[in-house]
């Protein structure tokens, strides 16, 4: 079976995004209608569940903060329980552009995991300082663990095919860019094929950044230990997983 032909869920984890997650829920539909939205509200305060729901999405609602990765842990769950083979990672601040989702999934046809990656030569999203620094440190390393050219690993914009939506239902790190970084050394290390597409960022749609320029410098000690964290985890076995 294709990737065009396997049934798709799409993940949207939501703390506290009741400006943008309606839209994004839109945007998300217009682009995949084959596919079933899920809005995962890891334990927000405001009304992102009652705007995830109006928009037409499955809302799945934690009763605390978990942060992404546990969001996002929620959602393979409910994807194995609930026979999807394709599941999409989609921010719900609005930055990134649904559109692209097809370019993901077509990418499946060859790799277990597609990044959508921004700084591959589409767009103009950037960033600066020590973060720029751990960005680029972490995209050298992890493209000698995964043996192939990453320019973002920190990249919340990604598809998964069966076999990592199998992995992730068991595996999917909750720690902090547990989501990102870790995920990624989990599926290289099981062998799973990982790659990356070009997307273009757009601007946030509501709601604050989580990251704050004088969070920098710890960005980049957080985003060391993670891979460090991740590279003494025992290596996961595969068996059953095809």
């Amino acid at each position: 079976m294709g990737a065009t032909e396997q049934r798709v869920l799409v993940v949207i984890p939501a703390w506290n995004e009741e400006e943008s997650v309606a839209g994004v829920v839109g945007d998300v539909v217009a682009a995949v209608p084959r596919a079933v939205c899920v809005v995962v509200d890891d334990g927000s305060t405001d009304s992102t569940s009652e705007a995830a729901r109006n928009a037409g999405a499955v809302v799945l609602t934690l009763p605390f903060n978990l942060g992404v990765g546990g969001a996002m842990r929620t959602g393979f769950r409910y994807a194995r329980a609930n026979g999807f083979e394709i599941v999409v990672q989609v921010d719900a601040d609005g930055q990134h552009d649904p559109a692209a989702i097809p370019s993901l999934i077509d990418a499946l046809k060859d790799s277990d995991l597609v990044i959508g990656a921004r700084f591959a030569g589409v767009g103009d999203y950037s960033v600066a300082g020590p973060r720029r620094w751990a960005m680029r440190m972490l995209a050298g390393v992890l493209s000698r663990v995964t043996r192939g050219r990453l320019t973002d690993v920190t990249s919340g914009f990604k598809a998964s095919g069966p076999r990592a939506v199998r992995l992730f239902a068991d595996n999917f790190p909750a720690e902090y860019l547990g989501d990102t970084i870790e995920a990624l050394v989990i599926a290289a290390r099981a062998g799973l094929g990982i790659r990356q597409v070009p997307v273009e960022m757009r601007v946030r749609q509501g709601g604050e950044p989580s990251h704050h320029p004088v969070k920098a410098a710890i960005y980049l000690i957080r985003a060391c230990a993670a891979f460090g964290l991740a590279m003494m985890r025992p290596r996961t076995r595969l068996e059953g997983i095809s």
